[in-house]
C-alpha cells in the first residue's frame, strides 16, 4: 500500500499491524572507493549540499573511505569495489544498488553521470554469480528512483518513507515499493531545497527516527513519523542537518553511525536520547567525502 497523506499513514500504521518481524539490519555491506579529483557538476544542479568551488583531495578521500570500511567492519562484513574515474559520484552506491531478500535492485538515476554507474558489470556479476541474487533492473524505467537515497526503509516492519523530489517521482516510488517488497510506503514531498530523504531522515534498526523537520515539505509529515515511533526520535536543527547528522545508519542493532561532523553537531541531550534507544554512537571523519554532497550513509550499500 502507498499513502501520501500523513493522516492516512497514521490511520494505517499500528504496531499490531506492522510488527517488527523481519531482520532490522543488514548482514553485510559494500562500498565503492572514491577515485575522482572532480565533483559531478550535473549532480550539483539539485544537490545543494555540494559546492563546486571545493577541490577534492582524492588521496585524503581514499584514506577516509578506507577508515570508514575498517570501522564499519566491526559490525558487519564490508567489501569495497574499485571506483571509476568517469563516475565521480560512484562513492555513493546506495542510490544505484540495493538489496532485499536475495534480490539486487538497480535504480533509475536522474543524471546521466550517475546512470553510467548502473551498468557496472562487476557489481551486477558479484550479486548474480557469487551470491546468487536475482536482479530487478529499474535503470531503464520511465521514472526516477534513486533507491535508498530517496527511500528510507524500516526493514523490520517493511515500511518505506519516500521523499519526492527531482531524484524520485511517484512512479519511481511505486516501482521501488514493489521491488523491495514493502508492505507500506509513505510518500511525501521533500522541502524544495532537498534532494534525498536520507539526508533528512534515518530510521535506526526499526526503533528510532533521526530527522530534520525543515527538510520536509509538510510539517505534518515529520510529526507523523515521530508519532509512529512512539516519540522515540531525535529532531535535528538546520545546522545539524547541514552537518549530515541525519545521514546516519545502524548496521548492527546496538550501534548508530554518522560522520564525525554530524556527531560533533549533536547536543548532549540528543546523544543521550540515541543512547537510551539502545545505540552506541560511532563516527568517522569524512569531511573530504562530504564535499561531494553526501556523507556516511550515502557511502553504504546494505546487503540483506
Amino acid at each position: 500500500m502507498l499513502v501520501t497523506d500523513p493522516a492516512a499513514f497514521l490511520a494505517e500504521f499500528s504496531a499490531e499491524r506492522y510488527p517488527m518481524r523481519a531482520v532490522a539490519t543488514a548482514r553485510a555491506a559494500f562500498l565503492v572507493a572514491p577515485v575522482s579529483d572532480k565533483l559531478a557538476a550535473e549532480s550539483a544542479q539539485d544537490n545543494r549540499y555540494m559546492d563546486l568551488t571545493q577541490v577534492p583531495d582524492p588521496v585524503r578521500a581514499m584514506r577516509q573511505h578506507a577508515q570508514l570500511a575498517h570501522r564499519l567492519g566491526a559490525d558487519v562484513p564490508v567489501m569495497t569495489f574499485p571506483g571509476d574515474p568517469d563516475c565521480p559520484d560512484g562513492l555513493f552506491p546506495n542510490n544505484v544498488f540495493a538489496t532485499a531478500r536475495g534480490r539486487l535492485i538497480v535504480g533509475r538515476m536522474r543524471h546521466p553521470v550517475r546512470q553510467r554507474e548502473a551498468g557496472r558489470s562487476d557489481i551486477r556479476g558479484f550479486f548474480r554469480d557469487v551470491l546468487g541474487y536475482r536482479s530487478i533492473d529499474l535503470s531503464q524505467g520511465e521514472f526516477v528512483a534513486e533507491l535508498t537515497g530517496a527511500l528510507v526503509i524500516d526493514r523490520a516492519r517493511g515500511i518505506g518513507y519516500c521523499g519526492l523530489s527531482e531524484r524520485c517521482d511517484l512512479a519511481g516510488a511505486r516501482a521501488m515499493h514493489d521491488a523491495f517488497g514493502l508492505r507500506l510506503t509513505f510518500c511525501f514531498d521533500l522541502a524544495p531545497d532537498e534532494y534525498h530523504t536520507n539526508v533528512v531522515l534515518a530510521v535506526l534498526a526499526g526503533r528510532m527516527a533521526v530527522l530534520a523537520p525543515d527538510g520536509f515539505g509538510d510539517p505534518a509529515v515529520p510529526e507523523a513519523i515521530v508519532r509512529a515511533y512512539a516519540g522515540s526520535a531525535v529532531a535535528l536543527s538546520v545546522a545539524q542537518k547541514h552537518a549530515f547528522a541525519g545521514n546516519a545508519i545502524a548496521l548492527a542493532p546496538n550501534r548508530a553511525w554518522m560522520s564525525a561532523a554530524g556527531a560533533a553537531a549533536l547536543e548532549p541531550a540528543q546523544r543521550a536520547a540515541i543512547e537510551r534507544g539502545g545505540f552506541a554512537l560511532g563516527d568517522v571523519e569524512l569531511d573530504e567525502i562530504e564535499k561531494a554532497g553526501g556523507s556516511l550513509r550515502c557511502c553504504v550499500a546494505e546487503i540483506f
